[in-house]
């Protein structure tokens, strides 16, 4: 027999602990997601920015947001100009999520602020997540709280960032994650 302990999850503390905004707004955030942001047949960019900012996101000047994308918390995102954010990205923003200006967060890319405490109780965990000027955060990558992605960093298809703070200029991929150069080299 295994003695391993289980959580009682109906005992879990926290199931709205993120949610510091009245409930009929996230509810009607809920929709508008749905029929503005998450929408693969909205095609307009514009559109879909004009609804994240009427829920309290801080997007900078000709920042591009593709379809399909998904914002938990739009009053915790905050996007710099000029940023490209793909198709099919999801900001599970529990807890803030700043992305500076010039970045390209690709397609299909999570971003999670938020974990549990699986040793205890299970109750929620946040940690806002950083993403520097320049950076590039290629398709199908998992950036979890706490992460810091440095200036013009550069983290390769599917990598998992799990709290780490990445330099500027660096190269990351892969799961575990490791160093693979620099984005830009030095003339010589």
């Amino acid at each position: 027999m295994n003695s391993s302990p289980v959580i009682d999850l109906s005992k879990a503390p926290g199931e709205r602990a993120a949610w510091d905004q009245p409930t009929w707004k996230v509810y009607l955030w809920a929709i508008c997601e749905l029929l503005f942001v998450t929408n693969a047949w909205q095609i307009s960019s514009t559109l879909r920015i004009i609804v994240l900012r009427a829920f309290g996101a801080e997007i900078g000047d000709d920042v591009i947001f593709r379809p399909r994308t998904r914002v938990k918390f739009p009053w915790k995102l905050h996007v710099g100009p000029r940023s490209w954010i793909g198709e099919g990205v999801w900001f599970h923003n529990q807890d803030h999520v700043f992305v500076g200006g010039d970045v390209v967060i690709s397609q299909e890319t999570f971003l999670s602020t938020g974990s549990h405490a699986h040793r205890r109780d299970m109750a929620l965990l946040v940690r806002p997540i950083r993403i520097e000027d320049g950076a590039w955060i290629t398709s199908r990558c998992v950036v979890l709280g706490g992460s810091r992605i440095g200036r013009s960093a550069l983290l390769r298809p599917m990598s998992l960032v799990a709290g780490e703070h990445i330099g500027p200029g660096e190269v990351w991929g892969g799961n575990p994650l490791k160093y693979v150069g620099e984005r830009f080299e030095t003339a010589r």
